[in-house]
């Protein structure tokens, strides 16, 4: 009888826990990576990119309206661990799944592999030139490896930009004509989007390095425009909600930190530029109450100046709400902003005609302004736009193209800070003055961002070799591109 008891339980037991193994999965947490959800997260951090306020005070779009530490550039050490970790990370994750024969087939709910590894490896290039371009030499070829090499050798910048257009290129070539990626937010899993988008970055960073490898910079620059750069503009997609909110929306809702700069507005009231009215907001004081904005009544904030509480928030202009700004009565929550404009394009392309690469350079440079202003939806008025173009100021002089192009350009760019500040170190034009009070040492505009502490302290001896070959860790030391 014990007997019996003892084998009846057993056999309890032994189908019991065939059930056991449901109860042990947890749904929130799955063992398959999902890896569209690992692309939207990614995507996300073009927010980061295009809405920072850093640019945006180097070039001086915006001023400070109270602590102005920042635009007279007190700090010199910026972190880049948060890149690697985070967007740069996800990324390759996608990359590995997706180029391990055993993961692969596992992974397919995030589009087909090939067009996955194309979408990861393009926007890890996007992120790299963004932390390249602030930074110089960077960890780059021994990046991203995790325990194998906690303390990764800085690549050189020139060596960086080479492989980057290679990727671009080999992206191109690794998409399949299988099923789109998904957990797209840019694109909706639309591969000749993002196809074009490729070329356009492959076309951004051959122009980038123009001065510095002019034969490679052309070369790599006319074959992207032959491929198919973007028609039409890229926009980052923000949600009416707090949780993809456009951050300028978000800096407004209890704060008025920013307003637009004098250098900018200034700028633009002197050539009767329509593109102000969208960009920034009525001073209180001016504001006629007809609800149009005029230029007549915005007025820019000084830039850089200790002493900017003294200045009242009713005699400045904040930015306008097409950027999401202004304020919580204004403001609008999900205002797209610009990740490659065709404005950018045609300026791009006025430049390579200037410098003899092909191609009619006034006809692309006054198609990028066209471009530009109905970008921001001021080009109804076209006796305004053609007296804009025939203005001396403005009106292209072959002559004159780099000062032109580099103040139209730096006006189309608003509010991309950090392009807007590659081209301007790269073109040297428009011309800033520096802050006034500035809190550096130098006392110049920052060219490029010195490196976290963390990286003389834990990886010594890589930061070591990467200062000695590129120069003085701190904010004056030009890059490859910029010298």
């Amino acid at each position: 009888m014990k007997k019996s008891l003892f084998v009846g339980l057993l056999t309890f037991l032994i189908i019991g826990c065939s059930d056991f193994g449901d109860i042990n999965v947890d749904p929130n947490n799955p063992s398959t990576v999902k890896t569209e959800l690992l692309l939207t997260n990614s995507l996300t951090s073009i927010s980061d990119v295009v809405g920072a306020t850093t640019g945006t005070l180097y070039v001086q779009y915006m001023s400070e309206t109270q602590y102005t530490e920042s635009s007279r550039y007190q700090t010199s050490r910026f972190d880049f661990n948060g890149w690697y970790s985070g967007v740069l990370q996800d990324l390759q994750t996608i990359i590995d799944l997706n180029s391990n024969p055993e993961t692969a087939p596992d992974v397919l709910s995030g589009g087909s592999n090939g067009n996955q590894l194309a979408v990861a490896n393009i926007m890890q290039v996007y992120f790299y030139q963004l932390l390249t371009d602030r930074w110089g030499r960077i960890p780059y070829s021994e990046a991203l490896k995790g325990n194998e090499n906690l303390t990764p050798a800085y690549d050189a910048q020139d060596a960086i930009y080479a492989d980057m257009i290679q990727r671009l290129k080999d992206a191109v070539s690794a998409m399949d004509g299988g099923t789109g990626v998904r957990g797209d937010i840019i694109f909706g899993g639309d591969m000749d989007r993002w196809e074009e988008f490729a070329n356009t970055l492959r076309m951004r960073i051959a122009l980038r390095m123009s001065e510095a490898n002019a034969g490679t910079a052309q070369t790599e620059f006319n074959a992207a425009v032959s491929a198919g750069v973007i028609t039409s503009d890229v926009m980052y997609p923000y949600l009416a909600e707090a949780a993809n909110q456009n951050p300028w929306y978000g800096r407004f809702q209890t704060r008025t930190d920013y307003a637009i700069s004098s250098t900018l507005a200034d700028t633009m009231q002197s050539l009767n530029d329509m593109r102000l009215t969208v960009f920034a907001n009525p001073a209180p004081d001016l504001d006629n109450g007809d609800g149009t904005v005029e230029l007549s009544e915005i007025n820019g904030m000084p830039y850089g100046i200790s002493n900017a509480g003294d200045i009242t928030n009713a005699s400045i202009s904040f930015p306008g709400s097409a950027i999401g700004a202004g304020g919580p009565s204004v403001g609008q929550q999900d205002a797209p902003l610009p990740i490659f404009t065709v404005a950018e394009v045609n300026f791009a392309r006025a430049e390579a005609a200037a410098r003899g690469w092909g191609g009619t350079a006034a006809t692309f440079y006054n198609a990028g302004i066209d471009a530009s202003w109905a970008q921001w939806g001021v080009d109804g008025d076209a006796a305004a736009l053609t007296a804009y173009k025939a203005d001396p100021a403005v009106a292209y002089n072959a002559a004159n193209w780099r000062e032109q192009i580099g103040y139209q350009k730096w006006i189309a760019l608003f509010p991309q800070g950090y392009e807007a500040w590659s081209e301007w170190r790269r073109l040297g034009f428009p011309t800033l003055t520096p802050a006034p009070d500035p809190l550096n040492d130098s006392g110049l505009i920052p060219v490029r961002h010195a490196y976290p502490t963390s990286e003389s302290d834990l990886n010594k001896e890589n930061y070591d070799a990467a200062v000695a070959a590129q120069g003085p860790d701190e904010l004056d030391t030009n890059l490859w591109w910029d010298q």
